[in-house]
């Protein structure tokens, strides 16, 4: 048995990242990852042992040409991770009219709802997609814990410990952005596929679709735990309160405004941006010039909040929720039921939290309910408990196809030293009733542009067939599912 390790280490933090390769016989395991995380592993075999040792040579000498050096394994660290940790006490108020409980097996972070699904990441890595009933759709096993889960349009995406960001729209998760190993990154948000990422010493960073870093600033504060971006600006919270940066290349300050307690949590709307403090309260903030519109204020450290078109919502770290009228106005306190709110989210007259004891829970908050959990009337129930996590998703796995008959054709090219993808043409245009491909480039398709497309998968001359792309801002996205394209 032959082993070989490698490591890419960069002075900026940009790499940080192992290659570990073992030959046994006629088999070659490749590890790799994050250093200091358990990463991925793929085994082939081979029909000679011979093969086995060529086929691992030739692994190695492509990783040495990209600055890859041979190491010594367990010098370097992992990068830092803190995790959000709530003090949280059981509230004194009364219950909340939980409708239905999911618990997902570990303190939970990550969020996000609409119409169609729930989903919910918790810190041992396994994100759960439900319906509003609470049954299971799907769920993806990640290779660290999840830090939170973002919007940006029709993309969903889920930011890890390890330092990665996965899109989640497809079968399986795909790497999108890997962010620089010095970050101990506290939150991140997505706005145009351009990345917000703050961190626990106050740095506040952009990176666009091509994961290259646009700027990196110390804020005015430390403690990040809020960016939220917009297509002109990015709001920072820390312990200092809010600033808003130019989310262009200058990042120059447009406004910066004090709170009385550090920044744990931000929520956006199109005029506004909402902060949750330590100082009990959440300050309303005008986006345009930074003013102070409304105070909201609650018995304790605020953890979390969200908004609808008519209320504020909050959650503190003694397990209770709150909801005001936009003017200030508290209109009820009631307790969770299942721990203090990490995040949260309202859809349709209902909060969804997720919280301390890895719980996703869904609230009516509806003046109906409210009025008869106030007087201690409460529905009746629904506790679900999670499935046995699934096996860690490698991310770089491809289903092959030969003759497909729909999706979008991309191929892999190099541009200088870089690896760019660019569109070819839609699949269908490309096939001849002899079942051969033709690869005609579509004139309708711009080829100045280029793919976000994932760099884990990026290999010159490659094909692919993805199910859509989608117009950007002088750039294509990938939406949906990945497929490799074998026309030899």
């Amino acid at each position: 048995m032959q082993k070989f390790y490698l490591e890419l280490s960069e002075d900026d933090g940009a790499s940080h990242k192992y290659y570990e390769v073992i030959v046994d016989d006629t088999e070659v395991t490749i590890s790799y990852g994050r250093i200091g995380t358990i990463g991925q592993t793929t085994t082939t075999a081979y029909p000679t042992p011979e093969k086995a040792k060529a086929a691992a040579e030739k692994k190695i000498k492509q990783k040495l040409k990209k600055g890859y050096e041979e190491s010594v394994k367990g010098v370097r660290k992992k990068r830092p991770i803190t995790r959000r940790q709530i003090d949280s006490k059981r509230s004194v108020a009364k219950p909340s009219p939980l409708l239905w409980k999911f618990s997902s097996g570990a303190p939970a972070f990550g969020i996000f709802i609409d119409s169609n699904c729930c989903l919910v990441g918790n810190q041992n890595g396994s994100v759960f997609v439900l319906d509003h009933e609470a049954n299971i759709l799907n769920q993806y096993r990640l290779p660290d814990g999840v830090k939170c889960i973002v919007a940006d349009d029709i993309w969903i995406y889920a930011g890890c410990d390890d330092g990665c960001v996965y899109d989640l729209t497809g079968k399986l998760p795909r790497l999108t952005y890997e962010i620089s190993a010095n970050i101990d990154i506290f939150w991140l948000d997505i706005h145009n596929a351009s990345l917000g990422v703050s961190d626990a010493g106050g740095t506040i960073m952009i990176t666009n679709h091509e994961n290259e870093d646009l700027w990196q600033r110390k804020s005015q504060g430390d403690s990040g735990w809020m960016v939220r971006c917009d297509t002109d600006q990015v709001f920072h919270g820390h312990s200092s309160g809010v600033t808003a940066y130019s989310s262009k290349k200058n990042a120059n300050i447009i406004w910066d405004t004090h709170t009385k307690g550090a920044v744990l949590f931000g929520w956006q709307e199109k005029q506004s941006v909402y902060a949750g403090t330590t100082d009990k309260k959440v300050y309303a903030i005008n986006k345009k010039d930074g003013h102070v519109e409304q105070v909201y204020a609650c018995d304790a450290a605020v953890y979390s909040c969200a908004t609808s078109e008519n209320y504020v919502f909050a959650g503190d770290n003694h397990s209770s929720i709150y909801c005001f009228s936009k003017d200030g106005k508290r209109l009820w306190k009631l307790g969770t039921g299942c721990g203090s709110a990490y995040s949260m989210q309202y859809l349709e007259n209902k909060v969804y939290i997720v919280t301390t004891d890895g719980s996703l829970a869904c609230i009516d908050a509806s003046e109906t309910a409210i009025k008869a959990a106030q007087k201690g009337n409460l529905p009746k129930r629904k506790n679900i408990k999670a499935p046995k996590p699934i096996s860690t998703s490698n991310t770089t796995a491809l289903e092959t196809i030969t003759n497909p008959e729909e999706g979008v054709l991309l191929k892999c090219v190099r541009e200088g030293n870089k690896l760019r993808v660019k569109v070819i043409s839609l699949a269908v245009k490309c096939r001849q009733e002899n079942g051969q491909f033709k690869l005609e480039i579509s004139p309708e398709y711009n080829q100045d542009w280029n793919v976000q497309f994932p760099h884990n998968l990026r290999e010159e001359g490659a094909l692919f067939v993805v199910d859509e792309i989608r117009e950007a801002n002088n750039f294509y996205r990938v939406f949906g599912n990945i497929q490799r394209l074998n026309i030899s």
